[in-house]
């Protein structure tokens, strides 16, 4: 890092300080401000929001996992969310902006009623707030960490508490206006960033035809867009089990915490809608390619560094003098929008969910955004002890996903089944973290272990069964396929008899919610006509226009003149689709 790196690094740093200094006072003057910005954002910006939050300094650091690992296929992990994201664009937006709730696990107690809506509500919050909070922000703070660790010569310790100290600050200080209008300047800086880091990675490499040329001959399997035809059983089961069940199983099914929060801040249902569309088009078509260039160069250069370790050593061994902070900046630019996005819905949890909702219910504004600040600054504080701890970050983020994997499907169904109750959230949620506990233990048992194991033995005159003590061995670890499987079948299995045996939500309850919302689907009074056919028209081009689009620019970058062709079409005919499908809701709405 010469003089000039560190002088970008500083200059960046001091920005997003000065844009949370520059918001505080309008994020102070209430927790609508403070969590929503008023509810006042226009599309551009909560779309862009939204991409600017899932690019976070783990991210190339995972895909480069994923890609040396077993090949661009597996990131179909996180491609086949773009599913559930499209339809919660074209459907789910709506309704969150509709419903005029502060977090969504405040829907809770407006779906359903009685103590056990209370209980589920205080739950979600202190699990997301916390648990799921600390592993996201801990690997993210630890990719960053490592990023940094390979520019300067400093302690991981450091390096975690430089990083998230300034998150935390700005964060704590500018609120959500804070963080939307971060979020969109560190975003252009991280997609730039990485799209100039590719093209001189490629550079490196003699260019995208020798780059292709060369890890199809070492490495074939590594270029492929879905499995060969002679992967192994276990690969197509993996990459089934992502197409099929990923995207509606998991907690993100009806659009996900931080998602949703950006969309109750929209101006409007139009802006949420459009805010959304905008964020998986990018999210999914845009961002992608450049990580998975970054990825196979790694291959070429540097076959036998560790997976974690292979993007940011690639960064030092191509950037030059100058423009390494440059790139810093722009870690740092990912690092940030992802930290001061889980910090301010994590706060809105603590403080609207739990503090609010149980502790204090009558208090001024701005006491509640006092102790919201207090809430972040604890909040980062934690995640960064947790960073130290973790070794892998494609782990995490299978772990994560996995602990709500079978809620999924009844998060989606309360919207549109009059007959989910508290209970089958109950039900859904606690299986999948049981479930997910067990697996856990039950992998981290290593090699032979001591155990009491049934035995058939020869007794005199006849034979018998006896238990024995003796080493047996157990596997390291469940396939992923497998694990997707037993999480989300074992929920099911539990959440819907518990649905069909509990009592339903009383009519008021149930009045109450569906004259607030206006949702479609099976509701124990009048059939509301209108936009169901055109949103499921408009979903499914939405997803033929995402994947299209991802394809296209893929194939260009592995130079796959088939694959071009037929995914340039179903571009087009996505577009085509997707244009009726919104006018026709808009001619019903």
């Amino acid at each position: 890092m010469s003089t000039w790196d560190w002088l970008v690094v500083g200059s960046y740093i001091a920005i997003s300080l000065g844009i949370g200094v520059f918001f505080s006072r309008r994020a102070g003057r209430s927790v609508q401000d403070y969590f929503l910005s008023n509810r006042s954002l226009p599309w551009w910006l909560i779309g862009s929001s939204m991409v600017a939050t899932t690019f976070a300094a783990d991210t190339p650091l995972a895909v480069t996992e994923l890609v040396r690992e077993e090949g661009i296929w597996k990131n179909w992990f996180w491609w086949a969310l773009a599913i559930s994201h499209v339809l919660a664009a074209i459907v789910f937006s709506r309704l969150w902006r509709r419903s005029g709730v502060l977090t969504d696990n405040e829907l809770i107690e407006l779906r359903y009623g009685g103590k056990k809506a209370a209980f589920l509500r205080g739950f979600k919050a202190c699990y997301f707030s916390t648990l799921y909070n600390f592993i996201v922000m801990g690997w993210v703070t630890a990719a960053m960490s490592t990023v940094l660790s390979s520019f300067i010569d400093i302690p991981m310790w450091t390096a975690i508490a430089v990083c998230m100290l300034v998150a935390i600050v700005y964060s704590m200080l500018g609120g959500f206006w804070g963080v939307v209008v971060t979020d969109l300047v560190q975003f252009i800086v991280a997609m730039v960033g990485s799209v100039v880091f590719a093209v001189l990675a490629v550079d490196r490499v003699g260019g995208l035809d020798k780059l292709v040329g060369e890890v199809s001959g070492s490495h074939p399997e590594l270029l492929q867009l879905i499995p060969g035809t002679s992967a192994p059983a276990g690969t197509w089961a993996t990459f089934t089990v992502f197409v099929l069940v990923l995207w509606w199983s998991s907690h993100n099914a009806d659009g996900g915490g931080y998602i949703i929060q950006r969309m109750m801040s929209a101006r409007d249902e139009r802006h949420a809608v459009y805010g959304t569309l905008w964020f998986a088009l990018a999210h999914y078509v845009l961002r992608v390619w450049p990580w998975v260039v970054v990825a196979l160069v790694s291959v070429v250069l540097l076959p036998e560094i560790g997976h974690r370790e292979a993007y940011p050593e690639v960064m030092c061994r191509i950037l030059p003098a100058g423009l390494r902070g440059l790139f810093v900046a722009v870690f740092l630019a990912a690092f940030m929008s992802t930290i001061d996005t889980h910090l301010n819905w994590g706060a809105s949890y603590v403080v609207n969910d739990l503090y609010r909702r149980f502790l204090k219910k009558e208090a001024d504004e701005k006491h509640y955004v006092r102790v919201s600040r207090i809430v972040m600054v604890m909040l980062g504080l934690i995640a960064a002890l947790v960073a130290f701890f973790l070794k892998s970050i494609s782990a995490a983020w299978i772990f994560v996903w996995s602990m709500g994997a079978g809620i999924g499907a009844v998060l989606i169904l309360r919207w549109f089944w009059w007959r989910i109750n508290a209970w089958s959230e109950i039900a859904a949620l606690s299986t999948s973290v049981l479930m997910t506990i067990a697996i856990l233990i039950y992998e981290s048992a290593r090699g032979p272990i001591e155990a009491l194991v049934p035995m058939s033995v020869v007794l005199p005159f006849h034979g018998g069964l006896a238990f024995v003590w003796t080493s047996i061995e157990m596997p390291f670890e469940l396939p992923l396929y497998f694990k997707a499987l037993i999480v989300v079948g074992s929920s099911i299995c539990v959440w819907l008899p518990v649905t069909l045996l509990t009592r339903p939500e009383t009519e008021q309850v149930l009045d109450a919610f569906y004259r607030r919302i206006r949702p479609g689907g099976a509701w124990k009074r009048e059939a509301r006509r209108g936009s169901v056919l055109y949103s499921l028209v408009a979903w499914l081009g939405g997803v033929a226009l995402v994947y299209g689009g991802m394809f296209l620019l893929g194939s260009w970058v592995l130079r796959q003149p088939v694959t071009a062709a037929w995914s340039a079409g179903l571009t087009l005919l996505g577009l085509l689709v997707l244009v009726l499908g919104m006018r026709g809701i808009s001619r019903v709405s």
